[in-house]
């Protein structure tokens, strides 16, 4: 069947070039979108309280109205608050300046004349690099008298102007705010039903998910935000407090606000009680300590409170919150920047659920986009041995388990290399390399797996000097044999692996060998069980034949075949051509416990759940 690859190109043709409109829109548009995107954020934020009330019996639009007016007045008080203190610090920046330029003077002082003599010699280097001007002016010509155009140093009307200008646009940003927001949490169902009818009502599953997804995911954080920022500023007021800070509940409210700015916030907050106590106090310790204390809350709060508190609330990367701030900052200027991370999360979600725009969620979101098993092709494929090994002693801490690091992440990568290596577009070299390690690998970490899996180094770990008895288990002989090709060939070097652990003496035959060596090896007298394993996709048939000449050659020889595609075992058996087998398993866990059913005792072989041929 052909592929049009001219639908994808032109698909993701249209996706760019509505991506970019939207961004032009967001740009020309903010003085309208800004007031709207605050509003919905804050009707999120207001949401659950709303829920609550409503649930006790107060009507839609009486829980709307308190929740809003508490709101309000507590953003009243607190800007009353800011509001006092400003006023305080103004009266005060006279005193602070001298107390500066005291400083400054017993600074330069004390430094014996350094500080003079650099000012000298860079004002001497720069006079000596700077060209001279040549003199335009003729003999007996008259200088021009140069006209100077001032202002008025002190014009009242244009200051209360631009006050009151500046004072109405907040006012009427805010009102704008608050209406929305009444409205929103008023008319909240009616609101969802338009957004679900707009989409699509054949789409109202996905819809809702989404809407719910983000609706959760965005009242959880915003509360979350605002408890921790809120905790931060009253932390950091009452440590400026045995400071002896001026104003410390001015500073607490703008270390509480520039929390939100993602990263630079926290430093931006401490700097200015610093400053003040770098004006106000003779010493120089006060500012180290200051930038101590916000550094110190915040460690904590990172650390401890932000896991707790947040949990996977906002499903963003930090490097997407820095990009985030970044792009917000630009587009909409510093309300951009306080509202980036919860505005990226809407976009995170939207990337989710539409098929479109799943790039954003790619790029912006903090969940794995490669499963283990690719992650360990893609740096095998990058010749990184190093990471390739650090991808699977991760899976197998994380998994406990050396059967399901085999069966979930070795096998899949040999299956997409096998894949790519036949439809030719894996080089000799990559082909060679990715074979050769993923032998050396297995080997490896099957050897240094309980040390992996308790924790404990190499080193450190203290052999067993105890000598097992040998047992009827031990005396077995089961020979693991590969379908075809090297991946087969590490299939069963890996099943061998895992039944050496068990007790089980095995030998692996090559896959090099021809199918006649192979199957003459079966013939000694000692093996009781052949295990024939193949990876996926192209060894099935090749794992018929071998058990099918096993069958008919060595009757007595109990014949497993480990046809490893991570499928029911009674699907593997109803495929055809059917498969000559005692057993039939789908991985490496069941292939082990089905060779062991076979040498242990009936009455101690463990519990089997795959099917028997």
């Amino acid at each position: 069947m052909a592929i049009d690859y001219r639908t994808g190109s032109s698909s993701r043709n249209t996706t760019l070039l509505a991506v970019v409109v939207v961004v032009a829109i967001l740009y020309f548009a903010r003085l309208v979108l800004i007031p709207f995107a605050l509003a919905v954020l804050i009707s999120f934020l207001l949401a659950p309280l709303v829920t609550r009330l409503r649930r006790w019996h107060f009507g839609r639009v009486p829980s709307v109205l308190c929740v809003v007016a508490l709101a309000f007045a507590l953003v009243v008080v607190v800007a009353g608050l800011v509001s006092v203190q400003l006023g305080d610090l103004a009266r005060k920046l006279p005193e602070y300046q001298e107390n500066i330029q005291k400083k400054m003077h017993s600074v330069r002082d004390s430094s014996s004349g350094i500080i003079n003599r650099l000012s000298r010699a860079v004002h001497s280097i720069t006079r000596d690099l700077t060209p001279a001007t040549p003199s335009s002016e003729t003999p007996g010509e008259e200088k021009p008298v140069p006209v100077e155009i001032r202002q008025n140093a002190f014009a009242p009307i244009e200051i209360i102007r631009k006050i009151l200008g500046s004072l109405l646009g907040v006012l009427f940003t805010a009102g704008i705010v608050i209406v929305f927001v009444i409205f929103m949490l008023v008319q909240r169902e009616d609101l969802r039903d338009r957004l679900i009818r707009l989409v699509g009502s054949g789409k109202i599953n996905i819809t809702t998910t989404a809407m719910d997804d983000a609706g959760n995911r965005l009242s959880r954080y915003l509360l979350a935000q605002l408890a921790l920022n809120a905790s931060f500023g009253v932390l950091v007021g009452i440590g400026l407090f045995f400071l002896k800070v001026p104003n410390p509940i001015l500073w607490a409210v703008l270390a509480a606000l520039l929390r939100y700015v993602p990263y630079l916030g926290i430093w931006v907050a401490a700097a200015m009680p610093a400053a003040v106590a770098l004006a106000t106090n003779p010493g120089w310790l006060e500012p180290l300590a200051i930038f101590g204390l916000f550094v110190g809350i915040d460690i904590v709060a990172l650390n401890f409170a932000e896991p707790l508190v947040y949990g996977n609330s906002t499903g963003i990367s930090p490097l997407a919150i820095l990009a985030a701030a970044v792009f917000w900052t630009w587009l909409w200027g510093p309300i951009g920047l306080l509202l980036a991370t919860p505005l990226t999360v809407c976009v995170v979600v939207v990337g989710r659920y539409v098929p479109s725009l799943e790039f954003l969620s790619i790029l912006l979101g903090d969940e794995p986009v490669l499963s283990p098993e690719k992650q360990f092709y893609q740096r095998l494929l990058g010749m990184n041995m190093e990471e390739a090994t650090e991808v699977a002693e991760s899976f197998l801490k994380q998994r406990k388990s050396l059967e399901e690091l085999f069966d979930g992440v070795i096998v899949p990568a040999l299956a997409l290399a096998e894949a790519d290596r036949h439809r030719g577009k894996l080089d000799d070299e990559h082909s060679e390399f990715i074979f050769e390690n993923a032998r050396m690998l297995v080997e490896d970490i099957a050897e240094r797996s309980e040390n992996l899996i308790s924790g404990v180094p190499v080193s450190e770990s203290s052999p067993d000097s105890k000598q097992t008895e040998k047992t009827e288990i031990e005396k077995a002989i089961v020979l693991s044999m590969p379908a075809r090709d090297e991946a087969d060939e590490i299939g069963a070097l890996m099943l061998e692996l895992l039944l050496s652990k068990h007790g089980v003496a095995v030998k692996t035959t090559s896959a090099s060998a021809l199918a006649s060596e192979r199957l003459q090896e079966a013939g000694d007298g000692k093996i009781q069980i052949v295990c024939v394993t193949a990876v996926p996709p192209f060894g099935y048939l090749h794992a018929r034949y071998l058990c099918k000449r096993l069958r008919a050659q060595y009757p007595e020889v109990k014949v497993v075949a480990a046809i490893l595609n991570q499928q029911d075992a009674r699907e593997v058996q109803a495929r055809e051509p059917r498969i000559p087998a005692h057993k039939i398993a789908p991985s490496l866990r069941l292939a082990v416990s089905m060779v062991l059913s076979l040498v242990l005792p009936a009455e101690s072989s463990p519990k089997q759940t795959a099917f028997s041929a």
